[in-house]
């Protein structure tokens, strides 16, 4: 019976022994540092530049509608300078219509040459033949020999550089794009010049009066 006592109380001990030392413990909730939930990080994104406007392409977009006829009709009528001095170096009776002709073909294959420049930088597609109104002229002056054709080429030219006068001073003070008025501006003086140079021609001891011009070969615009 002891015998008994003693294993029932082993027993016991060994049963009590489990349940206090050896039973894995799990730990409390308490002791469990709670993990907050994953915040989500807002980062700022720095706004992606909107894509900026890639610089204008100088174009014919951007001009006005008078800066563009300007430089149509300064380049017309630039051919039609130089082909009709070409006509005046060939054709002319006088050592001055011949000078004056050759003159022109300089002076204005320098500036159709600049305007060529300044649209390509705007994106403007000048004419490059005669129109029909300069054909016309061309046409009728190369039917024309000795005085008869100095005296109407120089008419011709009265006109012409009279209107072109006109036409460069009105864009010089009042066109839009700063460009296109400086070209105006900076060939303003060669047209003065030959203006005063052709009226010296058509009346030899004045260069200020306008001479009613004679039937020349022209249309009227």
């Amino acid at each position: 019976m002891s015998n008994f006592k003693i294993y029932s109380t082993g027993i016991v001990a060994i049963a009590l022994s489990l349940a206090t030392g050896c039973t894995p413990t799990t730990p409390h909730d308490d002791n469990i540092s709670e993990v907050p939930p994953a915040q989500s990080v807002q980062t700022t994104e720095s706004p992606s530049p909107s894509p900026s406007a890639s610089p204008a392409t100088p174009g014919q977009n951007n001009l006005s509608s008078v800066d563009r006829q300007f430089m149509t009709e300064a380049a017309q009528g630039g051919l039609a300078e130089v082909q009709l001095g070409q006509l005046a170096s060939q054709r002319g009776a006088s050592d001055a219509v011949k000078q004056h002709g050759q003159r022109m073909v300089q002076d204005h294959t320098l500036v159709n040459n600049q305007l060529k420049q300044l649209a390509t930088q705007k994106g403007v597609t000048l004419p490059t033949s005669l129109n029909s109104k300069n054909k016309q002229i061309q046409q009728s002056l190369s039917k024309l020999s000795g005085a008869r054709f100095d005296r109407e080429y120089l008419n011709q030219m009265l006109q012409n550089h009279e209107k072109d006068v006109s036409v460069f001073q009105t864009e010089a003070e009042q066109g839009q794009d700063p460009d296109v008025k400086a070209f105006a501006a900076q060939t303003l003086p060669i047209l003065q010049e030959h203006l005063q140079q052709v009226r010296s021609l058509v009346n030899p001891g004045s260069s200020t009066s306008t001479p009613t011009p004679t039937s020349t070969p022209t249309t009227t615009p």
